[in-house]
């Protein structure tokens, strides 16, 4: 299991002390001994590791990682190059399409965003090949709500992304007036039409960012 090594390593590092955390960290250990469990355990905190805390300036939270052979590398919604872009991230594609005319990528690897200070974080970061929501309830959830409330803390302006119920769930522990939190029906194929396209998410948050001052995010990913 990978280490976390950027400035967010001190806010978290009294999880890492509680007794849920090391049951989580043997239950993570002995799943990556006896099942194929992605994303691969250097990866697990990539989110973190590709957004260091100090330049987080969006969050978009995921649920669960692909369960896919060779799917997830700990960003949500994002696929290696080589990968064939999942149906959520396609939908992303196509609102932000409509809404800032972005054209589609032809793969959906999502570094970029991580990059320029879009935190992609799932609530829960480990499953089992092949079983959604297999690691689900086993203490990842309370590491990563430590997580967004080091966010909420944060003195200066975060646009939080929420789509769908899970994330929508969280809404309750933000209410730092600084932050705008937006809401949207999941971009999966089973919700996307109920609101998520047409919410123009993206062109609000660059909106938001400008009016604080702050460089919007370039939601172009380019063709590889």
């Amino acid at each position: 299991m990978g280490m976390i090594q950027n400035d967010w390593l001190e806010p978290l590092k009294p999880e890492f002390k509680k007794p849920y955390y090391e049951k989580l960290y043997a239950k993570v250990k002995e799943e990556y001994s006896t099942n194929l469990i992605f994303p691969p355990a250097d990866d697990i905190f990539n989110a973190f590791d590709f957004t260091p805390l100090s330049e987080v300036k969006v969050v978009i939270l995921g649920q669960d990682p692909y369960h896919g052979d060779g799917q997830a590398h700990g960003l949500c919604f994002s696929v290696k190059p080589d990968v064939d872009v999942p149906p959520s991230l396609v939908n992303i594609y196509k609102e932000l399409q409509s809404d800032l005319g972005c054209y589609v990528p032809n793969h959906g690897y999502l570094e970029k965003w991580a990059k320029q200070g879009v935190l992609l974080l799932n609530t829960v970061l480990t499953v089992r090949a092949h079983q959604a929501n297999s690691h689900r309830g086993i203490g990842w959830e309370e590491f990563t709500d430590a997580a967004i409330r080091i966010l909420n803390e944060q003195d200066r302006p975060i646009v939080f992304l929420l789509w769908g119920k899970p994330a929508q769930s969280k809404k309750s522990m933000l209410h730092n007036p600084k932050h705008l939190i937006l809401t949207a029906p999941h971009p999966s194929p089973l919700s996307a039409h109920r609101g998520f396209f047409g919410c123009k998410h993206f062109s609000q948050t660059n909106e938001f960012l400008k009016e604080q001052g702050l460089s919007p995010i370039d939601w172009q990913i380019e063709n590889r």
